[in-house]
């Protein structure tokens, strides 16, 4: 119970300190706004439209002054509020016919949302755990009574075994593995009063695995799964040691509709589509943006737009599940021998769309959307490679194999018998490139013996694109 109590006190803390940090947010946006006078723009600070949009954010400036007052004064006593059993099932009590529940039907929900039987497992333990202990021969589970209840016991040692036995069914090999070793096994008895029925779960810690290091991936020359988180979907692709997108894109659904717990579930399948995409083709890690919209997610209205495009948008945001989808893809990764890496997501989408997009359509002859284009641009950025590809790139030859991705940091050789002298800003260049590299600007040599028969031969440098093509590898 102490540790249970500790767990819940410093949760809600933490709740308290963030929903601090994003009123301080939108208090600080909104004065910013405020200073600027009506329909005026100062700097990158617009003011609000007219006076009546002005007059309502002021009286929705000194709400949120006070409830940030109150959230300092609960974080600085140190007293959060915590209802044990729940704040929603706490106020269904005063609703009850709203709810289709009767007054004793409520009490049984907040008598199982209220209780909890854990034991924490110990390592040399019979079973993995002395005050909750499961016998897999039989399936009879016994339980350490405390010492007031002592005269209730129906076992030695002070125990009380339950009349009904357990099967496990899920992962019932590892359990098997766990126990027979002896090792350290977490129970949780838990009361489902809708089905009026009771529940054991087991849970236990995994051996740690040292994963390899970014630059160990890099050096080993493993494949990358690149995934661009959005609102409906997933889009991955594989990515080889030198950046290059391997076989076609996948998408993977993601309905994030429906209950908390529906919602998470299909969170999780989502994911584990993604584990078997990684394992399938032999990846070593899975690259992802850093997504984090809490700073947006609290200013709402003053940065993501008004109106019926600003109202779409930020809906779309919010359904984007950045932390909760990061959190479950470490855990779930991690568990299966997989390594996840956090990319800056700054230009993904648009770079990946204009430099990866039409490639990509045009090596897998299938519908390729500027999400897989963005996938590819976090996964070039997490293996340390450029985004943008480099054009005059060939594809690889099969008599020579395989060589470098294009858009590296390298630069390449030089061809043989030519120089790069410093260009001028008046030097004329050809092709659509907005920055031409000094390698592509060759000087050809005259003929030592005049060919030309009348015609007059170069004697300055010629400029010209390279004869290879931008195609991709």
């Amino acid at each position: 119970m102490t540790r249970a109590s500790e767990d819940q006190y410093q949760l809600s803390m933490r709740c308290l300190i963030d929903e601090r940090a994003g009123l301080r947010r939108r208090i600080r946006k909104i004065e910013q706004r405020l200073a600027v006078a009506c329909g005026h723009k100062h700097g990158r600070v617009r003011g609000y439209a007219d006076q009546a949009e002005h007059w309502q954010k002021q009286r929705h400036l000194r709400k949120l002054q006070a409830r940030l007052e109150a959230v300092e004064q609960q974080i600085e006593r140190g007293r959060p509020s915590i209802i044990v059993g729940g704040r929603r099932l706490a106020g269904v009590r005063h609703h009850l016919a709203d709810a289709n529940l009767t007054e004793a039907e409520w009490q049984k929900r907040w008598d199982a949302a209220r209780l909890f039987l854990t034991a924490d497992g110990e390592s040399g333990a019979p079973y993995g755990n002395y005050t909750i202990t499961v016998v897999p021969e039989d399936g009879s589970v016994t339980l350490v009574l405390p010492e007031p209840l002592r005269h209730l016991a129906n076992s030695p040692r002070g125990r009380y075994r339950l009349a009904c036995t357990v099967t496990f069914h899920h992962r019932r090999a590892e359990w098997l593995d766990r126990v027979d070793a002896n090792g350290a096994m977490r129970y949780d008895i838990v009361h489902d009063p809708s089905r009026d029925r009771w529940y054991l779960d087991a849970s236990w810690s995994t051996s740690s695995v040292a994963h390899p290091t970014l630059e160990e991936i890099q050096a080993s020359g493993q494949k990358l799964l690149a995934v661009d988180l959005n609102a409906d979907h997933l889009a991955a692709i594989v990515l080889d040691e030198h950046g290059n997108p391997i076989g076609k894109p996948h998408t993977v659904p993601l309905e994030l509709t429906g209950p908390a717990t529906t919602r998470e579930g299909r969170l999780r399948a989502a994911i584990t589509r993604l584990v078997a995409i990684a394992h399938e083709h032999g990846c070593a890690a899975i690259a992802v943006e850093n997504l984090g919209f809490a700073d947006a997610r609290w200013t709402g209205r003053e940065t993501m737009g008004r109106g019926r495009r600003g109202k779409a948008f930020r809906r779309t945001v919010a359904q984007i599940p950045t932390a909760r989808f990061r959190e479950r893809l470490r855990g779930m990764a991690y568990h299966q021998g997989l390594a996840v890496i956090a990319v800056d997501p700054a230009y993904t989408s648009i770079w990946g769309e204009r430099y990866w997009k039409s490639p990509l359509q045009q090596q897998t002859k299938t519908t390729v959307t500027r999400h897989h284009g963005a996938a590819v641009a976090i996964g070039r950025r997490g293996l340390g490679h450029r985004i943008r590809r480099r054009p005059g790139v060939t594809a690889p030859d099969q008599r020579i194999g395989r060589r470098r991705a294009t858009g590296q940091t390298a630069s390449p050789p030089r061809p043989r018998g030519t120089a790069s002298p410093p260009r001028t800003a008046g030097t004329p260049h050809q092709g659509g490139k907005t920055r031409p590299r000094r390698s592509d600007q060759l000087v050809l040599f005259p003929d030592l013996e005049d060919r030309s028969r009348g015609h007059r031969a170069p004697t300055g440098p010629v400029y010209g694109e390279s004869a290879t093509t931008g195609q991709l590898t």
